[in-house]
């Protein structure tokens, strides 16, 4: 059943008053700082019984079996401080830690997102969710850690990838199980496949600036430093050109994307069924965004701390640290909330929920990071392996391919699946280049120049 609108333009919101009542500036103001109605919970302030057993029980029943790990964040605290030696077994308890906390951020976001006007709901979740990833990118530019510049960009690399490949795949399967076919708005898809391949592009841009004249002869060093202003420069115009998408949703195309928004939560199967009583309060959501956000900066600082031992002394690569484990861990609250939509055949929320993480990541998370190791006096830059910007470019014009017809099966699904595990296994087998088992390969301990030429 389609929804009609009448008597609005694309440009006005879907929250407008009433038919029968003349609005006026000060009631349209009021009404837009009330409480949506599909987020009214029917309670005001904290209920410590309520707040808990809503928590736990999350959005879906993945999340509450990720809720039953949270015996292991004391644990892993406990651990952290207590066994300071025991980097292995502090490394996989923190790692483990942070699932619950990345699951509470994605649900506390969730019902936040409820309560406010729709585009300003995904937007607050696209940001709370790469708040695990920002912090551990910063925590990375602080350390010590020799190839600390390398495991930056293959969790930047690794991170869209993630999104794009693992949550897409994942998105277009589950929601393929039980329906034969699915659709979604191509106002979405298009907008977020052309940024991506925009994106990716000027992403690119550096390292074929830098191998181009290479292959020439030029010097070495010269280049280095010309790379590294380049990035820094187009660092500042990628979030240039991330707060004009953010603009462009929030405000000149509000209404667009709310109508759109709101078709979905209507379509047959997507609404949500659920009491009142079954929801947070407003209060309740920002309490639980506080304590999520501050486990996850405590426990991937933690996190950080241990990547350097657990590659010196295991069989775990740099490549696959970067690449494939931090990725994953660091986008875990983003993943389980846009299956859970499209279980839910909300797929315009959950395409919405992909291609914002991921524009979020190669727009805005990733020029930070090069921005704040320019205060820091790090060297930080967007210089990649030629490998790894093929598989970027390639990635997109794949996933651009499969978001043209504005349709999804689960047979797209499971190619995306296995695009993305493709790629995991050859981060898997790719050699060591820095510290293997305590002997130094190459005779070069720690050289991080050569590191971040010979890395994959």
């Amino acid at each position: 059943m389609t929804e009609k609108i009448p008597d609005k333009g694309p440009g006005l919101p879907t929250h407008a008053a009433p038919s029968d009542s003349k609005p006026n500036g000060p009631q349209e103001k009021s009404q837009k700082l009330q409480v949506k109605p599909q987020g009214e919970s029917g309670r005001s302030g904290v209920h410590p019984w309520h707040f808990f057993r809503i928590s736990f029980k999350s959005a879906c029943r993945a999340s509450t079996l990720c809720s039953m790990l949270w015996p292991v964040v004391p644990a892993a605290l406990a651990v952290r401080y207590t066994l300071s030696d025991h980097h292995t077994l502090i490394f996989i308890l923190s790692y483990i830690a942070m699932v619950p906390c990345a699951s509470l951020v994605g649900f506390a976001s969730q019902e936040f997102a409820r309560k406010v006007p729709h585009v300003a709901g995904v937007l607050v979740e696209t940001t709370c969710g790469s708040v695990v990833e920002i912090v551990l990118f910063l925590v990375f530019l602080k350390s010590d850690n020799p190839n600390n510049f390398y495991i930056i960009k293959a969790a930047i690399l690794g991170s869209i990838l993630a999104t794009m490949l693992l949550c897409l795949g994942a998105v277009f399967f589950v929601g393929g199980l039980m329906r034969e076919e699915q659709s979604f708005s191509d106002a979405i898809s298009e907008a977020g496949s052309g940024l991506l391949l925009m994106a990716g592009v000027v992403l690119a841009v550096p390292t074929v600036f830098r191998q181009g004249l290479l292959s020439v002869g030029k010097d070495d060093e010269e280049l280095s430093s010309a790379t590294l202003h380049i990035s820094r420069i187009i660092s500042c115009l990628l979030i240039v050109a991330y707060l004009v998408y953010t603009f462009f949703q929030a405000r000149t195309h509000h209404g667009i994307y709310d109508a759109i928004f709101e078709g979905d939560e209507h379509r047959e199967g997507g609404k949500r069924k659920t009491n009142a009583k079954d929801m947070l309060t407003m209060t309740e959501c920002v309490i639980a965004l506080a304590v999520s956000i501050s486990l996850v900066t405590l426990l991937a600082i933690g996190l950080v701390d241990q990547i350097e031992p657990v590659i010196k002394h295991s069989r775990v690569s740099d490549a696959f640290m970067g690449l494939i484990l931090v990725p994953l861990v660091e986008k875990f609250a983003e993943h389980l909330t846009a299956i859970d939509e499209a279980w839910d055949n909300q797929m315009n929320f959950a395409l919405s929920h992909v291609l914002g993480a991921t524009l979020q990541t190669a727009l805005f998370t990733a020029p930070l990071t090069v921005i704040v190791g320019w205060g820091l006096n790090r060297p930080m830059d967007l210089d990649f392996e030629i490998f790894n910007i093929v598989m970027l470019i390639l990635s997109i014009l794949t996933v651009g391919k499969v978001l043209q017809d504005q349709k999804s099966n689960y047979l797209e699904g499971t190619l995306l699946l296995i695009l993305y595990v493709s790629i995991a296994v050859s981060a898997f087998y790719y050699p060591f280049t820095g510290v293997e088992g305590g002997v130094e390969v190459g005779g070069e301990p720690h050289d991080a120049p050569v590191a971040e030429r010979m890395l994959f």
